[in-house]
């Protein structure tokens, strides 16, 4: 098949940040230091291309404001799709949206689900609607009041952020100094809400899914072990955690895979797992982040239907881990997410066995 792969490299994206700013006449303050966190490098972008290059025809294809002109141009019989974009709540969906305009199949969830799932409120009001645990949480916009109340300790965090972008060491709260400084720092870094939630302090981890009902396969439970963090770091999966305290020349051996766990409890989860996957549509791939409460039983934190795939086992990307433990190859991985998009789309030898396409006779 000819495949476009669409993605967001760190240049890129910066580039276009620039662009945005000098067009629109303003100088912007220093972003956050992890303001790129969720854009992939030049040597994941180029093993992905290698991957998919193994059975398919691959063109690589930035997804800025030309990416619209190029896939009209191109016509590609699928899109591989792993854009973040930067700017705005609905970023993630820029390009599926994309696809659906021009009748182009592509990889991963729609542009509503992605839109959800990226904005952990929203996903999170769907979730309990369904009666699927989470935390209990507060949206706070900002310049708003902080409610009273709010049982501490919490985790604060950027509303529609991924990647642990904005999740530090001291995100955890204790009292309500702390939390009011918190809070006001997240909006201020990142023009955002703030979503405070109350933190469980039990066991944490995150689970990758690849398929589609009837075939949805849960990849083996990764663990992920905050014994191993620094003396005195709070038990969380932080940006110091994921970016700076575990680096590829000596990586952080914060994660168990397969999970030492009682079989009991991987029942729960792969049953949690697999009703978040029906409840909010996700497609072809992701990877699930669940945490226990103080009873053991486990909630739903976050959902990410664009999963990172760092190539290298050194860096400790978690979905790539779990396929590993699963015997699947790196490019066995992508692959495979390339095979369930195009059996979703009848697409065999790039031709769909039923095209979305309609004709009305002229009247």
């Amino acid at each position: 098949m000819k495949i476009a792969f669409l993605y967001s490299s760190k240049n890129g994206v910066a580039s276009s940040l620039n662009q945005h700013c000098l067009r629109e006449k303003r100088e912007e303050d220093d972003p956050p230091p992890d303001w790129l966190a969720e854009c992939d490098s030049d040597e994941t972008l180029l093993a992905i291309e290698k991957a998919l290059g193994e059975r398919h025809e691959v063109f690589p294809i930035e997804a800025d404001e030309d990416a619209y002109e190029r896939l009209r141009h191109l016509r590609p019989d699928l899109v591989f799709n792993i854009a973040e974009r930067l700017i705005g709540p609905n970023r993630e969906s820029h390009i599926p949206t994309i696809c659906e305009m021009l009748d182009i199949p592509y990889t991963g969830s729609d542009p509503l689900t992605l839109g959800i799932c990226l904005d952990k409120s929203r996903a999170k009001e769907i979730l309990s609607y369904y009666g699927i645990p989470t935390p209990a949480f507060w949206v706070i916009e900002p310049r708003a009041v902080i409610p009273e109340g709010i049982p501490l300790p919490a985790i604060v965090k950027p509303l529609y952020e991924g990647s642990s972008k904005g999740i530090r060491n001291d995100s955890v709260v204790f009292n309500r100094a702390d939390l009011e400084a918190r809070v006001r720092e997240v909006q201020a870094l990142y023009r955002e809400p703030a979503i405070v939630e109350r933190f469980l302090r039990g066991r944490e981890f995150t689970v990758g899914i690849l398929g589609n009902p009837p075939r949805l396969e849960i990849l083996p439970i990764v663990e992920i072990d905050h014994t191993q963090l620094p003396v005195g770091a709070n038990p969380i999966y932080s940006y110091e955690a994921k970016w700076v305290w575990d680096q590829p020349e000596n990586p952080l051996q914060i994660f168990r895979c397969p999970a030492p766990i009682e079989a009991s409890l991987e029942k729960k989860i792969h049953r949690l797992v697999r009703r978040t996957c029906e409840v909010l549509r996700i497609r072809d791939w992701c990877r699930i982040d669940l945490r226990l409460d103080e009873n053991g039983e486990p909630n739903i934190l976050e959902v990410n239907p664009l999963p990172g795939v760092l190539p290298n086992p050194e860096d400790n990307s978690c979905l790539p881990k779990a396929a590993r433990t699963a015997g699947y190859s790196y490019s066995g991985l992508l692959l495979r997410v390339v095979e369930e998009a195009a059996a979703r789309y009848g697409l065999k030898n790039g031709k769909r066995k039923h095209p979305r396409r309609y004709c009305l006779q002229r009247i």
